[in-house]
């Protein structure tokens, strides 16, 4: 399996670059004890459900560190246990994994007041208002993604493109090889709370990866996170 990510493979380097987890402190002497609760809640967001060892492990730090970081992340109620099935005998393993709080330390482009003005145009000139201006975005995005796309010569490189631009919107991209093409990974969704609202945004996404691609290329959503998936994960394969 192949991941990649725009400025580094690593996640603790990712982390660090981007911010994305708002700072739990602002105390000088809690930052590393910050740092490693960031870094816990980052890997849970790009990762998925992790167990502790497993986490203690990418921390590079010990068990009993990275247990100690778990019950206070558990206590301020922004991870919680859950329990994922064995394959053989045995209890349960326990992974740890992301709350709505622990959701919210990730920035979600001024959520509120999208919502609001959405609402708003679609008070003073209804639906029909919204995908109005849906279009016109669509537009104005697929101009700016064939831009980007039209000097790329391979599929590769055409989502890696794709991978760059989302990730500085803020989507926390990565690609990952996968049979013939390649999957692009958004872990996290800026506009949610807006998409969950209209989910013509999604609509228009998806139709704007697939004119940047071309004719080609077949692009699916295969996760989606308005429809309870952790992530939205697209699909992008050669069409044969």
């Amino acid at each position: 399996m192949q991941w990649v990510t725009p400025q580094s493979t690593d996640v603790s380097d990712a982390f660090i670059f981007h911010g994305y987890v708002q700072p739990m402190t602002t105390r000088a002497n809690d930052d590393t004890q910050a740092s490693t609760a960031d870094r816990i809640l980052f890997m849970l967001k790009t990762r998925g459900p992790l167990k502790t060892t497993e986490l203690a492990t990418l921390l590079e730090v010990t068990f009993e560190a990275t247990r100690q970081h778990i019950q206070k992340l558990q206590a301020s109620g922004l991870i919680t246990g859950i329990c994922a099935p064995t394959s053989g005998a045995g209890r349960p393993s326990l992974r740890w994994a992301l709350t709505d709080t622990g959701h919210g330390k990730f920035p979600d482009a001024h959520s509120v007041l999208t919502l609001h003005l959405i609402e708003s145009i679609e008070g003073v000139f209804g639906t029909e208002g919204v995908e109005k201006i849906i279009a016109s975005m669509e537009t104005t995005n697929r101009r700016e993604y064939l831009q980007a796309c039209e000097k790329a010569s391979s599929l590769e490189e055409k989502v890696r493109i794709l991978m760059g631009i989302r990730e500085r919107a803020g989507y926390m991209a990565q690609m990952e090889a996968a049979g013939d093409g390649w999957l692009l990974i958004e872990n996290h969704c800026p506009i949610c709370a807006a998409a969950r609202k209209c989910q013509g945004f999604c609509r228009s996404e998806l139709q704007i990866f697939r004119a940047a691609l071309g004719d080609s290329v077949v692009v699916e959503r295969c996760e989606y996170l308005i429809s309870g998936d952790r992530r939205c994960v697209y699909s992008i394969q050669p069409r044969m």
